[in-house]
């Protein structure tokens, strides 16, 4: 006998077949962005599956048929993006989810990184993510309808030494995403940030990791937080297709939502030192308040 599961909140019944969801998922290549696109794929939506080479999506057609489009696209080219977005809504006639999920960090400690490192990695985690948002908005506007889910991190939240510079452009993200979800809400488009802890995924591959030159003074604090990150408790990509389902189906899907078990417990100590340091130094905040005017 098989039990029945009580539905995650907000859920609402999954949609199939040929005639469900259409998808524009970006880095589709490797890594989340390849998983919940042929996830997606499985349960019969349609994606329109985005990556910087096309050979690395070539055998998606071969296995999904009609229901992906693969297309080249570098996120941090703001023509192409136009092009490509509208390509997309034009092959499938809509777009019901935009899900913004390429992306790379950038290792070195804040001294260490240089401001063209800091740049590029902003042209693609930030301005390539802004680049999609806008090319798609007055598609999703004429819909009436669309969601854009946009591929943080828990580090969007809180820091850690040695990856700042990640951690710097995912606040960055947030903050873009918590605004845009206020600002198109009256047109009946949704807004999510997925905030993924750690996964065993290739996230910590050359391809999306980024090393500055290191200063040797940093070298114990480098070798000691690579040595923590290496040992840390990853979970499994996998079980993660499941949740990403419950958030598209909501009808009314949170702005925010972690991935993972370990994440918010960590946000919540880390959010409660804050609290208390705020806390106790409310009379020397409120003092500087001065005399109304």
């Amino acid at each position: 006998m098989v039990q029945q599961q009580e539905p995650l909140p907000g859920s609402a019944a999954p949609t199939t077949g040929t005639a469900g969801r259409i998808w524009f998922i970006t880095g589709a290549s490797r890594g989340f962005g390849r998983l919940w696109t042929e996830a997606a794929l499985r349960r019969g939506d349609r994606v329109v599956a985005t990556a910087r080479t096309l050979a690395s999506l070539a055998d998606l057609p071969q296995t999904y048929g009609a229901n992906v489009l693969p297309l080249e696209l570098d996120v941090t080219n703001p023509e192409q993006v136009k092009a490509v977005v509208a390509q997309a809504h034009a092959h499938f006639g809509r777009l019901d989810i935009v899900l913004n999920n390429a992306g790379y960090s950038l290792v070195g400690t804040i001294e260490e990184v240089s401001a063209a490192d800091l740049k590029a990695l902003y042209d693609t985690n930030i301005f390539g993510a802004l680049a999609i948002i806008q090319a798609a908005l007055p598609l999703l506007r004429a819909q009436g309808s669309g969601h854009i889910i946009g591929v943080s991190s828990s580090l969007g939240l809180v820091t850690m030494p040695l990856i700042g510079s990640y951690c710097s452009s995912k606040w960055a993200f947030e903050a873009l995403h918590e605004s845009l979800a206020t600002e198109i809400k009256p047109f009946g488009l949704h807004v999510t940030l997925v905030e993924p802890g750690a996964y065993a995924t290739d996230f910590g591959s050359p391809q999306s990791l980024k090393f500055a030159p290191g200063l040797d003074l940093y070298a114990p604090l480098r070798s000691s937080m690579l040595e923590r990150m290496r040992g840390s408790k990853r979970g499994d990509p996998q079980a993660t297709p499941a949740a990403l389902f419950a958030l598209v189906d909501a009808p009314t899907p949170p702005l925010r939502l972690f991935l993972g078990s370990q994440s918010l417990p960590h946000t919540r100590t880390v959010y409660a030192e804050r609290l208390a340091t705020w806390e106790a130094w409310a009379p020397v905040s409120d003092a500087a308040q001065g005399q109304p005017s």
